[in-house]
């Protein structure tokens, strides 16, 4: 740089060839030089910088390596610290496990040298028993050789006492055998049929009960005479009448006996025939109601009530056969079986006993696979000779059955009336079940005053086994005895204890009582707290 500035102005001032020469090379050389040092200088100053930076570096790259080395061994000892912990643990794990399996296979070598011994034991039974019999065997086979020849010897001792061969005694006892034979199944047949009855009884009886369950008829408990109240005991003159006209009057109309006596405001109605005396029942009622008694006005009364009677008659006997869902009767048969509305047997409404004796005998005819409509038929005419007993002569059966002929009822209809009582042998599935129907109508508990006292009886029974319990406050039979309510007192009985009690209760019931169905036995508790706000 200073070389080539230099140059110019020597030539400028006119030195001459040779100096310029010289001071140019001289210049060259010193700028030479000085550039030389400038160079080396700033390559010196570069390369110390390049040397610091990369000892600065260095230095941190070895601080860094330092760094993520001492990172490293610390992740490793923690790895190497956890990998060591699950090793002790599943260690510990097969150590338990092993001993675990070196105690089950301590005990079961233990049992199976116990079972050992005992198979040794056994073995050596077996031995000495295979020998005893091996033993019993030769001695057997040596006592059936005697036997044998025994047999023979006494075959034919027996054949020369007998005076007959072997083969004519086996057709002897061949033919003893045979009518032994015919007795056992003789006697075999007798014990099935029995079974049969009585799985036959065991379901009917199961059946009778489904049909008790499934139908239930309101019945009232009439009596042979009836009972009209008076207003007044004054009310007795007037209807005796001066000399008695009035009373002869209404007892000729109606057909009825008129009992008045010191009973204090009532008067007795007594007749065999119930729809005289329901006349006359009717008759009494609306002439003391009128006021005026006397005999024209009582015999205008009878034949009014006589009218309206009849028409009472056709209607429930027309409700009847609409409520036993049986159609088709002859319309003089439907007037009939009105009829025992007003008509009574051991205190039971025969027009309602018809009719339940019609709901049990469909129910058991459907259950047992019967004409239906036959045996409801039946059952709700089978007494319908009851109706016109006191007109006719016969029983109400043979009455019945001309009744059912007359108004040409069909032969199982007529067969079915004939059999309810027995009097002629059941011949049909559907006189059966009328004969079942009409009994269990008869004899179900409060239908007839002869039973009455045991229905009674048997309420009062039920009672006192479900009082005779612990904890029980009161109880009572309800649903005719098919149903027991128990009260037990909360304070004494918790809500666990209730269901044993009422276990408890019914098994007593079936152990001490017999009755029809079952009973139901519901046992209450109730807790009540009260106070007063004052």
């Amino acid at each position: 740089m200073i070389s080539s500035s230099v140059f110019p102005m020597l030539l400028a001032a006119g030195l001459p060839g040779y100096a310029t020469a010289l001071i140019a090379i001289a210049t060259f050389a010193i700028g030479g030089g000085l550039g030389y040092f400038v160079y080396r200088f700033f390559v010196n100053k570069k390369f110390s910088s390049a040397r610091e930076e990369a000892q600065r570096i260095v230095d941190e790259g070895k601080l860094e390596a330092k760094t993520l080395r001492k990172e490293a061994l610390l992740e490793a000892k923690d790895e190497q610290h956890r990998m060591r912990s699950e090793l002790d643990k599943e260690t510990r794990e097969r150590r338990a496990e092993l001993q675990r399996q070196e105690q089950r296979l301590a005990t079961r070598d233990e049992q199976l040298n116990k079972k050992e011994d005992v198979l040794d034991r056994k073995n050596s039974e077996l031995d000495k028993i295979k020998q005893q019999l091996a033993q019993k065997e030769v001695d057997i086979m040596k006592r059936d050789d005697e036997l044998k020849t025994k047999e023979g010897s006494i075959i034919k001792e027996i054949e020369r006492v007998a005076g007959m061969t072997r083969d004519e005694a086996k057709a002897i006892l061949v033919e003893g055998l045979i009518e032994t034979a015919k007795k056992d199944a003789v006697t075999a047949a007798k014990e099935i049929e029995q079974k049969a009855k009585d799985e036959a009884e065991r379901r009917a009886k199961e059946i009778v009960g489904l049909a008790v369950q499934k139908c239930a008829t309101d019945h009232a408990a009439e009596i042979a005479i009836s009972v009209v109240a008076l207003p007044s005991d004054d009310m007795k003159g007037r209807i005796i009448g001066r000399v008695g006209r009035n009373i002869r009057a209404l007892e000729n109309a109606t057909g009825v006996d008129v009992i008045i006596d010191d009973t204090p405001d009532v008067v007795t109605l007594s007749g065999f025939d119930p729809v005289r005396r329901e006349i006359a029942r009717i008759t009494l009622e609306k002439l003391i109601a009128d006021g005026r008694i006397h005999p024209a006005r009582i015999e205008e009364m009878v034949d009014k009530v006589k009218h309206d009677i009849e028409n009472d008659i056709k209607t429930a006997g027309e409700q009847a056969a609409f409520d036993a869902s049986v159609f088709g009767l002859h319309p003089e048969l439907v007037k009939i079986l009105g009829r025992l509305k007003f008509r009574t047997s051991y205190g039971q409404n025969v027009l309602k006993h018809s009719l339940e004796v019609s709901y049990l005998a469909g129910i058991m005819a459907a259950e047992l696979g019967a004409d239906v409509k036959i045996a409801k038929r039946a059952g709700l005419l089978h007494d319908i000779g009851k109706a016109v007993d006191h007109e006719v002569e016969g029983t109400h059966i043979s009455i019945g059955v001309d009744l059912a002929k007359k108004f040409k009822e069909s032969n199982a209809v007529v067969h079915a009336i004939a059999a309810h009582h027995g009097d002629v042998d059941a011949k049909t599935l559907e006189a059966m079940i009328v004969q079942a129907a009409d009994a269990i109508s008869g004899a179900r508990p409060g239908a007839r005053r002869e039973s009455i006292e045991n229905y009674v009886k048997r309420l009062e029974n039920i009672e006192r086994i479900a009082n005779s319990f612990k904890g029980v406050e009161m109880s009572y039979a309800i649903q005719a005895g098919r149903e027991i309510r128990v009260m037990v007192k909360p304070e004494e009985v918790d809500d666990s204890q209730t269901y044993y009690i009422a276990k408890e209760i019914a098994s007593k019931l079936e152990a001490e009582l017999e009755y029809p169905g079952q009973i139901k036995v519901s046992v209450i508790r109730e807790l009540r707290s009260v106070e007063y706000a004052k």
